[in-house]
């Protein structure tokens, strides 16, 4: 079917681009010739070349009096939480329903006077329709981007419980398609964004949800504020979780296998009773990521070499230390990992156990039930264990059996949360521990933080050597032939100038004049006086050294070592 000269003259589209002088009447004729088989008029005059998507959808909408919106700016998210005919009222037609409000629907088209199309919605949606001038090939983009949404279902291959049940709902308000689709858009996406935590967070008027990646916070969609309790349940059924229960705060879990290479995902779930709906937070926990390599973790060779001979020792105590969020659980995997063979029995007790990693032994603590660290290593001992991995130290109780432990034989491995490594010493002997039992025990402690990693995107500081004294990181300029550089910011690290993480460390040897120091009751201070003088770098040393590399950036080292 070819487009002729009086559907083209016809057109309130055509007619309204030559009254604004953005289309030549003297081309009418030719292009009346054109073959142009299933195209409407707007896609006829894109192809063409005779006016860009951009400039027709302004002048359209500035001729006719509709609102114009860039669809870049749009979030599809939204289009997952339209009711299903909704959603799907666009079949045949280049237009898309956009969003809802009482009985009418905004609807984005390119082409405002194609009453065929407005018509066809409001029979099928039996709703009022109100036009949104939209650029064509963005529309288009969009409505592919439609049906490709449950493309991504494709990718929940398995969700279910640690016992591997498949839980459901009949409940059609819980199972909604829309909100099935979008919670599993947001998991994926986090995936491929590599998010170390999702936010789903109600407010008074607004809902949003945030990826954490690289440490730092990102908004990543609102979906509308009234779809707060649906998608609270479905992420409650699918980990498991009472979904009549909304006073108090539940925990749970969730396992999806992704993609070809069924490559599987943990997925730790929290949810807390907020004054405007509950918030969930999902942490994932992704075994690829949580278990590196040891030239992985940022360790220097010296700091790497100081590991490996402690983790060599048949028996003793190795200590992680740091804030929440500082990659202690993975430093302590990467550990294990290294140990696991068929000849060691290693056993961990954790709350709770973030990565399965085959071979070894993992327990969670559940306090409801009086399963606690103390009592889980208790029995743990009894089972013969050669590694034993304890969570976290939080109390004397299990500081003494886990000390005690070291002392007999086993290797054990462990985290507190203190700010270096001198400080660890003096929390155990602040939680009763005996300095005769640090010293005895101990051989080595591991204070790290992480950093962000620069994208190749970035560029030298503008102040060459000189923005290390600037900082404060240095006294003078140091006599160097190298430069710091700073972040940038392209489309591989979404703008921040930033991809991926490290870490920075203070690896402290427990030395033989630092055990006399412990006995005798020495501060942190001494403490760290010593451990300078025995060649242990600073987490802020480290941090220098990464930024001498070209690694990171004096922001970033200045901001992990503001206690310092």
């Amino acid at each position: 079917m070819s487009i002729s000269s009086a559907m083209v003259k016809s057109s309130g589209l055509v007619r309204a681009l030559m009254a604004q002088g953005q289309l030549d009447s003297n081309k009418l004729d030719e292009l009346t010739q054109q073959e142009a088989t299933g195209k409407s008029v707007a896609e006829w005059i894109v192809s063409q070349g005779l006016c860009t998507p951009d400039l027709l959808a302004r002048s359209v909408a500035r001729h006719f009096g509709y609102p114009w919106m860039d669809l870049s700016q749009f979030d599809p998210a939204f289009l997952l939480t339209l009711e299903p005919e909704l959603s799907q009222a666009n079949r045949g037609l280049e237009a898309l329903v956009l969003a809802k409000r009482n009985d009418v629907i905004s609807v984005a088209l390119a082409d405002p006077t194609e009453l065929s199309t407005i018509q066809q919605l409001k029979f099928r949606t039996q709703l009022q329709v109100e036009p949104v001038v939209v650029e064509y090939d963005k529309l288009l983009q969009l409505m592919g981007q439609q049906t490709g949404h449950t493309a991504d279902e494709g990718l929940l291959i398995e969700v279910g419980l640690d016992d591997g049940s498949q839980p459901e709902s009949s409940d059609p308000d819980v199972d909604d398609a829309p909100i099935v689709r979008f919670v599993h858009r947001v998991l994926n996406d986090a995936l491929k964004k590599g998010a170390s935590d999702i936010h789903f967070e109600p407010y008074e008027k607004t809902y949003r949800v945030r990826f954490r990646v690289d440490g730092v916070l990102q908004e990543a969609s609102q979906p509308p504020l009234a779809a707060r309790a649906k998608i609270a349940a479905r992420i409650k059924i699918m980990s498991g979780l009472n979904t009549t229960e909304t006073r108090v705060p539940q925990d749970g879990r969730i396992r999806l296998t992704l993609g070809a290479d069924e490559r599987k995902v943990d997925f730790r779930v929290s949810t807390l009773p907020t004054l405007f709906g509950e918030k969930i937070v999902m942490r994932l926990l992704d075994s690829t990521k949580s278990v590196v390599r040891m030239d992985q973790l940022g360790l220097d060779l010296q700091q790497q070499q100081a590991v490996e001979a402690a983790l060599a020792k048949p028996h003793g105590m190795i200590l992680v230390t740091g804030p929440t969020g500082s990659g202690k659980t993975v430093s302590l995997y990467t550990f294990l990992n290294l140990l696991n063979d068929d000849t060691v029995n290693i056993s961990t007790v954790e709350d709770p156990a973030e990565i399965n990693l085959a071979g070894i032994n993992q327990v969670n603590i559940n306090e409801r039930i009086g399963l606690s660290f103390a009592k889980a290593l208790r029995a743990m001992l009894r089972q013969d264990p050669d590694v034993i991995m304890v969570g976290e130290i939080r109390d004397l109780e299990t500081a003494d059996i886990s000390i005690k432990a070291s002392q007999t034989g086993h290797k054990v491995l462990s985290t507190l949360h203190t700010n270096d490594a001198a400080s660890t010493i003096v929390r155990l002997k602040n939680m009763g521990v005996e300095t005769y039992n640090i010293a005895s025990s101990l051989n080595l402690v591991i204070a790290q933080r992480l950093v962000r990693k620069l994208c190749a995107c970035k560029a030298p500081h503008p102040d060459g050597l000189r923005s290390l004294v600037n900082s404060g990181l240095l006294a003078e300029v140091p006599h160097a032939d190298w430069t710091p550089f700073c972040a940038v910011g392209c489309d591989s690290c979404n703008g921040t100038g930033y991809l991926g993480r490290t870490g920075i460390h203070e690896v402290m040897p427990i030395t033989e004049a630092l055990q006399d120091l412990i006995i005798q009751g020495a501060s942190a201070l001494a403490l760290e006086k010593q451990a300078r003088a025995d060649g242990v770098k600073s987490m802020r040393e480290s941090g220098l050294d990464k930024i001498r590399q070209g690694i990171t950036t004096i922001e970033e080292i200045l901001s992990a070592t503001k206690e310092e």
